[in-house]
């Protein structure tokens, strides 16, 4: 049976990139599962508004990946999408119990086996969209335990005003200037970096540490790039495969 690689993360927080999508469908109640039963501190995912201001689990904006249908999710409605078939991670074939679930589903996992939700906001969101996703994870108690992650730095000012005080956002970027460090300082706002480009500027580190941000760096599957992760002193890596 395949299996994560096991790296001696020491006190770095290992999160599931898309669940545990080195095994299982990325982002599917199969790939949550997956890393519910082993190690991870936390599992992150995608979630997109659908064309009826529903919430809906996946990477892309179209189906097409996925499955064998081409959809644009936010112009699809929600009981359209969870009507398609996804292709099995190994052979590709459909199969019919693998189905995009709602982002309800996700913290009902995440919860049940006590996994931290890297919840990424994969497109710009209208306010009242990110307030039915603070709304939808409130229902289930459970939003101590999210750390919010978006590319769009506009996504996260809002959560900010919308969350308490000690809620956890992550900006998702490369290379970063001196100004929008300042502004991830001066909101609250931690760093989840792609890895090579923390590889590439060591001294980002430095930058970080002054302004008290946390650090994620994303998407690493490479073993010795890990160990150059750990000896930084990242504080969480992102993975597909590793734990």
């Amino acid at each position: 049976m395949q299996d994560t690689l096991k790296f001696q993360k020491g006190n770095i927080r290992m999160v599931a990139h898309r669940g545990l999508s080195g095994i299982e469908t990325e982002n599917t109640a199969l790939s949550f599962v997956a890393a519910g039963n082993r190690s991870y501190f936390g599992i992150e995912t995608d979630v997109h508004a659908t064309s009826d201001g529903k919430l809906v689990i996946i990477h892309d904006d179209s189906t097409a990946r996925i499955s064998n249908t081409d959809l644009n999710v936010e112009k699809t409605p929600m009981n359209v999408l969870q009507d398609i078939k996804l292709k099995d991670r190994e052979d590709g074939a459909e199969r019919n119990d693998i189905r995009l679930i709602s982002l309800d589903d996700y913290i009902k996992i995440c919860k049940r086996y006590g996994k931290v939700c890297v919840l990424e906001i994969k497109n710009p969101f209208e306010k009242a969209m990110l307030v039915e996703t603070v709304h939808t994870i409130s229902e289930r108690d459970y939003l101590d335990n999210v750390i919010f992650i978006s590319f769009y730095i506009e996504n996260l000012l809002t959560l900010r005003s919308l969350t308490p005080k000690t809620q956890k956002l992550q900006f998702l970027c490369g290379e970063l200037s001196s100004d929008m460090i300042k502004l991830l300082v001066d909101n609250r706002i931690d760093v989840d970096i792609h890895y090579p480009t923390l590889l590439s500027h060591p001294e980002y580190m430095e930058k970080f540490r002054e302004g008290g941000l946390e650090v994620n760096a994303w998407t690493c599957d490479n073993l010795n790039d890990a160990e150059k992760l750990k000896a930084l002193g990242v504080d969480f890596i992102t993975s597909n495969i590793l734990e």
